[in-house]
């Protein structure tokens, strides 16, 4: 008689239900045997200690070390980013280096605890030691000052940064886990288009500071100027539209967002001498019907924002606006992007996470939601930095009747 082993025992049953299925064995691959021997090999100390010590192996041992270290102490990174920003420091280095007794009285902080900071900072190439015994800034702390809408969310990163303290519990929903979701007014509210402006402005802010770079990257992206008319769905206080419009000059352009949210948007289209050419409409993508008229519509970092559901809503709507041969172009941090997986699936994964909404999406993912919505001619186009965007557009190929929309 043989013994069951675990993969077969004999499960108990019960009168009435039927057998639980045997999973059978699973047949693995050939890379995959090899890759599970690699694992094996890796994970032995005694290689470890043979590849540190071999000439051949020794830089790459020591390569994976450093990128292990640079996983464990990311964290500690960030707080030093965090510090260096939430103190002003980088800004007044931009002018002139300064001595650490000068920052140190200047940004109140005890001398001694500013050096450690600035060796910190130095070490992450934020600032660098110059002459004299001054400190100036370093090449990433200047590119960060070079782009406000960066410096703009490693502030807002505090929110971010207290739901991961405790990564388990906000992986497990528990409550009060995600503090980032009440900065997001409209993610939850039962009443996006009736909420306050109070209530929205933080978000729409950050989102604002942010968009100049990628406003850039999307234009430089497609040619706007083959289309008469651009909405811009979901656009906040107007950056997007603004660009776009000054780099064509014949377009006309119509930004449609929450009340509270595209209020500021008319004021801004007016200070710049644009209100002939921009104009703004108001209401919920989710339950409101998209505005018809433009051949162009764009969602610029709107749909990753957003569950599966609540994207079928919106393209619909969408295709349900564009008229025969009108194009749909989306423009967002995508998964699978060669070179951004940190940046798509890391990061993004994780802060949409503690959004309580939406996720990172593969160029496929998209394509199969736009293909379910009617659209055709599904396209990816590259963008001068996919880290921040990748643009997508999909074709109207006709007209598209209410009916025939709910029904796809």
């Amino acid at each position: 008689m043989k013994t069951a082993t675990a993969a077969t025992a004999v499960q108990p049953c019960v009168p009435g239900a039927s057998a639980p299925a045997v999973p059978g064995p699973v047949r693995e691959g050939f890379l995959d045997a090899l890759r599970r021997r690699r694992d094996r090999l890796l994970a032995d100390g005694r290689f470890q200690r043979f590849a540190t010590a071999f000439p051949f192996t020794r830089p790459i041992a020591r390569s994976r070390a450093r990128a292990l270290f640079d996983i464990c102490a990311g964290f500690v990174y960030s707080q030093v980013l965090y510090a260096c920003v939430s103190l002003g420091l980088l800004r007044r280095l931009l002018d002139r280096p300064q001595t650490p007794a000068e920052l140190a009285q200047a940004i109140d902080l005890p001398l001694d605890r500013l050096e450690r900071l600035l060796l910190a900072a130095a070490a992450l190439g934020l600032v660098e030691r110059r002459g004299q015994g001054r400190v100036g800034l370093g090449m990433l702390g200047a590119a960060l000052l070079g782009n406000p809408g960066v410096e703009a969310m490693v502030r807002h990163h505090g929110l971010l940064y207290a739901d991961l303290a405790d990564p388990v519990a906000l992986l497990r929903g528990a409550a009060g886990s995600a503090r980032l979701a009440g900065f997001w007014g409209y993610a939850g509210a039962a009443q996006p288009a009736a909420l306050a402006r109070d209530a929205v402005a933080p978000y729409t802010g950050l989102m604002s500071d942010s968009q100049q770079f990628i406003a850039e990257l999307v234009l430089a992206a497609y040619p706007f100027a083959r289309h008469r008319r651009l909405l811009d769905v979901g656009g906040g206080e107007g950056n997007f539209v603004l660009a776009a419009a000054r780099k064509v000059p014949a377009l006309r352009a119509q930004l449609f967002d929450l009340p509270p949210v595209a209020g500021p948007a008319r004021q801004r289209f007016a200070e710049a001498g644009l209100e002939a050419r921009l104009t703004v409409a108001t209401g919920d993508f989710f339950r409101d019907p998209i505005p018809r008229g433009a051949d162009l519509i764009t969602l610029v970092r709107v749909v990753h924002d957003h569950d599966d559901d609540k994207v079928r809503v919106l393209l619909r709507g969408i295709r349900r606006a564009l008229p025969a041969g009108g194009v749909l172009l989306i423009a967002e941090p995508m998964a699978g992007t060669p070179g951004a997986g940190a940046m798509a699936d890391g990061y993004f994964g994780m802060y949409l996470l503690a959004m309580g909404t939406g996720r990172a999406r593969t160029f496929e993912e998209l394509r199969t939601l736009l293909h379910e919505a009617g659209f055709t001619g599904v396209r990816r186009r590259r963008t001068r930095n996919p880290l921040l965007a990748t643009v997508v557009t999909a074709r109207a190929d006709a007209p598209l009747d209410s009916e025939s929309v709910n029904s796809a």
